[in-house]
Order: C-alpha cells, then sequence, then structure tokens
C-alpha cells in the first residue's frame, strides 16, 4: 500500500485536528489565540461545516481549545501532566523561613470577563469577575507577583478585604476550599510593567505558574504568580 493511499483513509476531520494540533505545538497559536472561525475553517480547509464542527468539538473535549458562546474558539492552557506542588499560602511561606512578610495591593477591582477569562473560568462573556494584582515582599523584596481573577459566586465579599492583613489565599481557603486545582509553570522574561513591580531588570529569568482552582465543582479562581528566578524556588514531594 503506497502513502497516497494510507492518506485517503485518515478520516477528514483527522487531518482538521492535526492542522490545528501543528500550529498549537509549533508556538504559532499560543493560549489565549483566537482561531479562525467555522466560516473561515470552511474556506481555508475546503472541507463541510459538518467535518470543521466535528473536529472542534473533538479538540475542545480534548483540552487544546476552549469555546466561548457568542465570542469564538481560543487555545487553551496546557493541560498539567502530574500535580507536583501544592499550594500555601506565600505569606505563610515566607514566615516559615523567620522572614517578614509583606505586600503592595496594586489593584482589587471588578471588571466584566474577557473571552478568554470567561473561557478559562467557564464564565458567560462579560460576566463579572473581580481582579487583584499584588506584590508579595520578603523583607521588603518582591518575590512573587500575584495577578489574579475570582468568581465572585466563590468569593462575594473578596473586594471588601484587607489584604495586607490576609492574602488572597487565606481568605479563598476559608470561604472557598479547595477541592481540585492545576498548575502549568513556564520560564519567560517579564514584561515592563512586571519587572517595574518586581524592581528586577526586564532580562532577568522569571518562572510563570499558572493556577486554577475549583470548590464544589465550580472555578473559583484564575492566578498568574510570576517568581524572578534568583529570588524563589518551586518545589514539591510525591509518593509512589
Amino acid at each position: 500500500m503506497d502513502a497516497g493511499s494510507f492518506d485517503k483513509k485518515i478520516p477528514l476531520y483527522q487531518k482538521v485536528k492535526e492542522h490545528i494540533i501543528g500550529h498549537i505545538q509549533s508556538g504559532q497559536w499560543k493560549p489565549g489565540f483566537q482561531i479562525p472561525s467555522e466560516n473561515e475553517l470552511t474556506q481555508s480547509q475546503n472541507m463541510s461545516r459538518m467535518t470543521i464542527h466535528r473536529a472542534l468539538r473533538e479538540l475542545t473535549a480534548d483540552g487544546w481549545l476552549m469555546r466561548v458562546q457568542g465570542a469564538g474558539t481560543f487555545v487553551a492552557e496546557p493541560r498539567p501532566q502530574s500535580a507536583v506542588l501544592s499550594i500555601k499560602s506565600i505569606a505563610e511561606e515566607v514566615r516559615s523561613r523567620n522572614s517578614q512578610y509583606s505586600n503592595d495591593v496594586i489593584l482589587l477591582e471588578e471588571e466584566q470577563a474577557s473571552a478568554y477569562i470567561a473561557g478559562v473560568m467557564e464564565l458567560e462573556l462579560n460576566a463579572p469577575v473581580y481582579h487583584s494584582i499584588i506584590v508579595h515582599k520578603e523583607n521588603g523584596t518582591p518575590i512573587q507577583l500575584e495577578d489574579r481573577f475570582i468568581n465572585p459566586a466563590s468569593a462575594p465579599d473578596y473586594l471588601k478585604q484587607d489584604f495586607r492583613d490576609i492574602t488572597p489565599y487565606d481568605y479563598l481557603v476559608k470561604v472557598s476550599p479547595l477541592d481540585n486545582a492545576e498548575h502549568t509553570i513556564f520560564a519567560i522574561a517579564p514584561e515592563e510593567n512586571q519587572a517595574e513591580l518586581l524592581q528586577i531588570p526586564e532580562i532577568t529569568p522569571c518562572l510563570l505558574l499558572r493556577r486554577r482552582t475549583w470548590s464544589e465543582g465550580q472555578t473559583v479562581t484564575y492566578a498568574k504568580l510570576i517568581h524572578p528566578g534568583d529570588r524563589y524556588s518551586l518545589g514539591g514531594t510525591f509518593q509512589g
């Protein structure tokens, strides 16, 4: 059997899936990227709407894509391969080292969920979300930039808290004890505003930890935690 005969046996929807996955794995389509619409893919791939729809449906079920009603289809966050990190309060970590914890609250407000945030948090487009940005410090030195979105249904009084006295983690575990979480970790160079808040040069290597948490089956938060690579380490233990 020649290669041409074998290729004809590959279902058309599978070819579409491989086309999209190829763009994602190559880095051309990054998490949060809005992929072409079904109509655009129908034309560019010269396939039926039904074929394209099946491919997108299966890629969504497999975790490659997320579809937001009224907004479109986006590349999803990578799914973690294993859970190797425990979730702790950053204040507790700092104090466990006999250091002094402090923070700067940069932002604390209600916003409308963008298409990407709505998809990540499984909310409706433009639904209200709470947004906080906090710089956590150890002995006065920034060690973590926390950019967090919160589902108001899980923490209705979030905006009323004084996060100089209690961290978002400490508050959230009280009002919505988590029953599931996922992490993804990346090495990044900080953006200009991130470097400014962390008081580091823009060329400083950083660790980015993306985290989603759930309580009683409902998404509670989506957070991006940025750590200067020379000030912080991530680790965990597991048993086989």
